[in-house]
């Protein structure tokens, strides 16, 4: 394949093949049982997949973004709750934690998220603010040596099997956003606690829960980086998401479109396969074209972010039109297979469920139009 190292397609097949050995046969058992995919998670951790875009020096396996966009792909077109479990553990734990933690916090917890012996999840969203994050209300006061955190949060895929939570709060409660800080949170801290999972649409053995967070006394070593800066590190941290669920949303549609068009070879309708008529095909082809194209703002934003280079708007585009084009090639197998695609017998009623959350996760597809919006009017002179 052009574009790629050997290295990385190896990785990629690598990947695939263990999807479709381990997560693919599980996938519509665990959506019906909403059972986490925990021993999964655990076994790609012992291969290195939870550690692909991070330094050998952490236990890492020293790959880089489009490594991991590649193998989010292969684990989505398998089994899209399986994927959101990764990308929350590696885009939002341990990312944040290996770009802006101390020498001191990468070497205490990088090495058991990246091994998967620890799983790890994200603090942002609160059941009153979601994309505004400014509207937050969990608060971290000072208080000596350490912070106080009090507040609860929503939202938190991984929540109730985590060991690690990457923590949004306001240490300033008058700057907005300017306000925000970012810390690390140990499961067994007292006062944090899990709620109920959610009983969800699609992704159900991804695990969401709401967290409370009740008196929470955490050590100031725990900061992530510098006090009011959680804002900013927060969406330099969902800039790269964006390519993981990109990825995902990628995977996602290309599995609609293989049961498709195998679906399509099979069924007779008027005497002929329906794969010979026109508007089927269309449809395919639509599909296929739209996804390519998805594909490709994927990588290319996951190539910036290796070069070193901005990709902000590029990783937002990804998301967008990726998500997009997934759930509209969903819709699309849905119609080419009829009443089939609307039972729980065939797996795109799970994948058309499942599509849905790339349009909101990390970013809705509203926000992100701003987010692309803002950087265009920005670069015109």
């Amino acid at each position: 394949m052009a574009g790629f190292t050997e290295e990385q397609i190896m990785l990629r097949d690598t990947v695939r093949e263990f999807t479709e050995n381990e997560i693919t046969p599980v996938a519509a058992e665990i959506d019906e049982s909403c059972e986490f995919p925990l021993v999964n998670l655990q076994k790609m951790g012992e291969l290195g997949f939870l550690g692909i875009p991070f330094s050998e020096k952490y236990g890492g396996s020293g790959f880089d973004m489009l490594s991991f966009a590649l193998a989010m792909e292969e684990i989505a077109a398998g089994c899209g709750a399986t994927a959101l479990s990764v990308a929350a553990h590696v885009s939002l734990c341990s990312t944040p934690i290996y770009l802006f933690g101390s020498e001191e916090q990468r070497n205490k917890y990088l090495p058991d998220l990246l091994s998967g012996k620890k799983i790890g999840a994200f603090c942002l969203s609160e059941p009153g603010s979601g994309s505004d994050a400014g509207a937050m209300l969990t608060r971290a006061e000072k208080d000596g040596d350490h912070y106080v955190l009090n507040g609860a949060k929503q939202w938190v895929t991984n929540g109730g099997y985590a060991d690690v939570f990457v923590v949004l709060a306001k240490t300033d409660t008058i700057s907005g956003v300017k306000g925000i800080s970012m810390f690390v949170v140990e499961k067994d801290a007292e006062g944090f606690t899990p709620g109920k999972k959610e009983d969800k649409m699609g992704l159900r053995a991804s695990d969401t829960r709401q967290i409370a967070i009740d008196n929470v006394r955490i050590p100031q070593e725990n900061l992530l980086g510098v006090e009011n800066q959680g804002f900013l590190q927060a969406m330099k941290t969902l800039d790269g998401g964006r390519i993981g669920i990109g990825a995902m949303a990628v995977g996602l549609g290309r599995s609609a479109m293989e049961h498709a068009a195998a679906y399509a070879k099979e069924r007779v309708a008027f005497g002929k396969m329906i794969a010979d008529f026109q508007a089927i095909k269309w449809y395919l082809a639509d599909m296929a074209t739209e996804l390519e194209a998805g594909r490709l703002l994927v990588h290319q934003a996951a190539r910036l972010r290796d070069a070193g280079k901005g990709y902000s708007k590029q990783a937002a585009m990804a998301k967008l039109f990726a998500s997009e084009a997934a759930m509209r090639g969903a819709t699309k197998a849905i119609q080419i297979l009829g009443g089939y695609g609307y039972v729980r017998e065939y797996p795109l009623e799970r994948i058309f469920r499942d599509t849905k959350l790339t349009e909101i996760g990390e970013g809705t597809s509203e926000v992100l139009r701003i987010v692309i919006s803002k950087h265009l009017l920005n670069e015109v002179k």
